[in-house]
């Protein structure tokens, strides 16, 4: 008995992915819901588990390949049957790695069957491909239908001749969907967004004196650490109370005001950056924030973020400095209108009452939409972040 391996449902508005990586291969015998495929879209990392026990009998979608939504990914052989392709190997092994090797090559060629059905729809042909060995995929069916087919060529054009001694050193891999997306949205933002960035200063000594003070206490009651990222959560909700229009997005000729804080936080992995959402931050405590930050940082880490968790947002906070960074300009998360970066805390001398004092110091950086956010409105969120963390005791009193 055969069992087909499809492609799971990848979440809304996800129709496509790309197949990673087999940790399976055909002869290999598995057990229920052991993972046989990781497949990569433009969101998040999808891991494929098996049915049912058996052995791997085909891969019918190689490394590379773009499906869609329930394409068919392999067969598994169950019970009696598993055995039964390991016998051809035996009786006939010249023969059978030429259909093997062949499989594969028609389909990197072939393209991909929504670029087909988007090609047959309009009366395209001759499209240049993307994909791999040329493959065309739908997203290159959408720029030629847009006049934009020709502006992926120039792009290669820049690049300067390589030595010969020195081609053979070079290494070209195909980026991930995931890489690609994080691309594409930043570029639009930049071409999209009038982008603008303020930037203040932070005294961070009453914060970190009152995280010492309690982050024991913290740690035994609510099972979570203390960090500063519940505090800096909780200085933006309070100044987005302030000036909405940082908290809300353009929709055509209108402008969206949010009643409420979807908090995103940007985290760094393997694969690239993204960004958890904290639906409803402002209804949260200290401790409820901390422990969803925890919670969805170890989710991105390793690569378990739905699609769900990563939408929505209606704010950003990205902490450049716990990789050192001392100043940055944040690049905005589209459609939303501002992002707060954090950098790295550093000892500065300051002058505090006519006298120099060495004062843990961060700089903090508000990017913006223009368009949205007058240069006032920037300004006075930045100084209300900052006046909560150097007083947090502010933000009991929703001064």
């Amino acid at each position: 008995m055969s069992t087909e391996v499809r492609v799971p449902t990848l979440g809304e508005s996800v129709t496509e992915a790309t197949v990673a990586t087999w940790f399976k291969q055909p002869g290999d015998a598995v057990a229920v819901d052991e993972m046989l495929c990781e497949l990569e879209t433009d969101k998040v990392t999808v891991e494929v588990p098996s049915p049912v026990a058996g052995t791997l009998s085909e891969i019918v979608a190689a490394e590379g390949d773009t499906v869609g939504v329930d394409a068919l990914l392999a067969q598994i052989s169950e019970g009696g049957a598993a055995a039964a392709p390991a016998a051809p190997k035996a009786e006939a092994p010249a023969e059978a790695p030429a259909p093997a090797a062949a499989a594969p090559a028609a389909k990197d060629v072939e393209d991909a069957p929504s670029a087909k059905k988007l090609m047959a729809e309009n009366n395209l042909s001759n499209v240049a491909g993307t994909g791999k060995d040329g493959r065309v995929m739908k997203e290159d069916v959408l720029n030629a239908l847009s006049g934009a087919s020709a502006a992926p060529a120039p792009a290669a054009a820049p690049r300067a001749p390589v030595a010969a001694s020195q081609a053979d050193r070079e290494e070209r891999v195909k980026m991930t969907r995931l890489r690609q997306t994080i691309a594409k949205r930043l570029k639009d933002s930049q071409n999209t967004a009038a982008m603008l960035t303020t930037y203040n200063e932070v005294d961070m000594t009453e914060v970190m004196a009152l995280r010492n003070e309690y982050k024991d206490l913290f740690l035994k009651k609510h099972g979570v650490k203390l960090g500063f990222m519940s505090f800096f959560t909780k200085a933006c909700i309070h100044a987005l109370n302030e000036v909405p229009e940082v908290n809300a997005e353009i929709d055509g000729t209108d402008i969206v005001y949010k009643n409420y804080v979807n908090m995103g936080i940007a985290a760094g992995t393997p694969t690239g950056l993204v960004v958890p959402v904290i639906n409803d931050a402002d209804q949260l405590s200290f401790a409820g924030i901390e422990k969803a930050i925890a919670e969805k940082g170890a989710k991105a880490r390793d690569g378990k973020l739905s699609m769900a968790e990563m939408q929505g947002g209606t704010f950003t906070i990205s902490n450049g400095g716990v990789y050192g960074s001392l100043m940055s300009s944040p690049i905005l998360n589209p459609p939303q209108s501002g992002i707060l970066g954090m950098h790295k805390i550093q000892d500065r001398p300051m002058a505090i009452n006519g006298q120099v004092v060495i004062r843990p110091m961060m700089y903090l950086a508000l990017s913006y939409d223009h368009r949205i956010v007058d240069g006032k409105g920037a300004v006075t969120f930045l100084v209300r972040v900052k006046e909560a963390l150097e007083d947090p005791r502010r933000l009991l009193m929703d001064l």
